[in-house]
């Protein structure tokens, strides 16, 4: 029997966040775990008059591609990754996996090496996202693997999962409508015009100067789940250390992870656990050593830590930083086959100052009305 939850989720990423129209095309890049939302979201992008290429893989795929190519075929761009990447309306990516270890054992040159293969990519996906002649759409979809990595059974997972993603399962548009005027506000109120982010938190004092630069809402138009706002700070202007709460993935877990900034750069990085691929995925590029993004979670229907960016990013009483390629659109310039997101929680001191006005204190906003959204 199928999951309602799925078609819900399907109308919600076709005709709402992407707003698909007749005849735009629609590439979906997808592992055949999540053949569910596949197919809901194929007969939804076909019932809007749109035109879908589906790119499947088996979920084993990266995993083989690392163990077994050779550098010429890792550095390799097939060219019709680049072909779609740079012609086609809408790009659809469904993160779903049988097994999220698999690459714990492969050899972190590679994941460099790959890295900077996609550079030219990163930055064409980057620039049309920017000037919105490519519209995104990320999410994962509820595993075995991803429930596992949550400590959670899979029907326990789902119904994290879908409370993020469908907060309210009989209007969930109006949901995320509501959601982003509430975000809207707190642009508005707290952060517009702004020159100066400093971060205050156990272990860390970070400033960044954001002069210039646009704080951008996420509501649904580019994750599923959401909650987010964010922007690209002025790419040499990151002074002083940070730590951050929750490991990181990038190809295998890094937990325990410390970062000090000099003119924006990261000048030294420790970590608990494979510090030696931290190095590795900070020296993979020019740009990956420089922050590309700094962003405050918002979604209070992720509860717990999960193991997955894409949602823990997300997590209210959360910031986090991105290394690597910054947003166009938001005024980042910086340029890297890397965006890596770690994670702080804020909620047990933390605070955060603009131009040395306190905005935000033990994981909520400080806004001067009530808050409600």
């Amino acid at each position: 029997m199928k999951d309602p939850r799925v078609e819900k989720l399907a109308d919600l990423m076709v005709n709402y966040s992407l707003g698909l129209k007749p005849g735009e095309k629609v590439y979906m890049r997808a592992s055949t775990a999540g053949a569910p939302l596949i197919e809901a979201l194929y007969v939804k992008i076909l019932q809007a008059g749109a035109l879908p290429y589906l790119w499947t893989e088996l979920s084993s795929q990266p995993y083989l591609f690392f163990r077994y190519a050779s550098e010429e075929q890792i550095r390799h761009i097939p060219e019709p990754n680049m072909m779609l990447v740079s012609t086609y309306d809408a790009y659809i990516r469904i993160e779903a996996e049988d097994n999220t270890r698999d690459q714990n054992q492969i050899d972190p040159e590679k994941i460099r090496w790959r890295g900077q293969a996609v550079q030219e990519y990163m930055k064409t996906l980057f620039t049309r996202i920017g000037d919105g002649t490519l519209r995104y759409m990320a999410t994962v979809f509820p595993t075995h693997a991803h429930a596992q990595d949550a400590e959670m059974g899979l029907e326990e997972f789902e119904g994290l999962y879908y409370k993020a993603c469908l907060p309210d399962m009989g209007d969930p548009v109006g949901y995320w409508q509501r959601f982003s005027r509430w975000q809207a506000r707190l642009i508005d109120q707290l952060l517009r015009g702004r020159r100066k982010i400093h971060i205050l938190a156990p272990d860390t004092d970070l400033t960044l100067d954001i002069t210039g630069r646009r704080f951008l809402n996420s509501d649904a138009r580019m994750n599923i789940p959401d909650g987010e706002i964010f922007t690209s700070p002025v790419e040499d202007s990151a002074e002083g250390h940070v730590a951050f709460t929750y490991p990181a993935t990038e190809g295998r877990e890094i937990s325990g992870i410390r970062l000090w900034f000099e003119k924006g750069k990261v000048v030294k990085a420790t970590a608990e656990k494979n510090e030696d691929f931290l190095q590795e995925v900070i020296h993979s590029d020019e740009g990956a050593s420089r922050i590309g993004e700094f962003a405050i979670g918002t979604n209070e229907g992720i509860t717990r830590f999960t193991r997955n960016g894409l949602f823990d990013e997300k997590i209210s009483g959360t910031f986090h930083l991105a290394l690597g390629a910054g947003f166009p659109e938001a005024g980042g310039t910086n340029e890297s086959g890397l965006h890596w997101d770690l994670i702080s929680d804020l909620r047990g001191g933390g605070r955060i100052f603009a131009d040395d006005q306190l905005i935000y204190e033990d994981g909520q906003f400080l806004l001067t009305d009530d808050g409600h959204r």
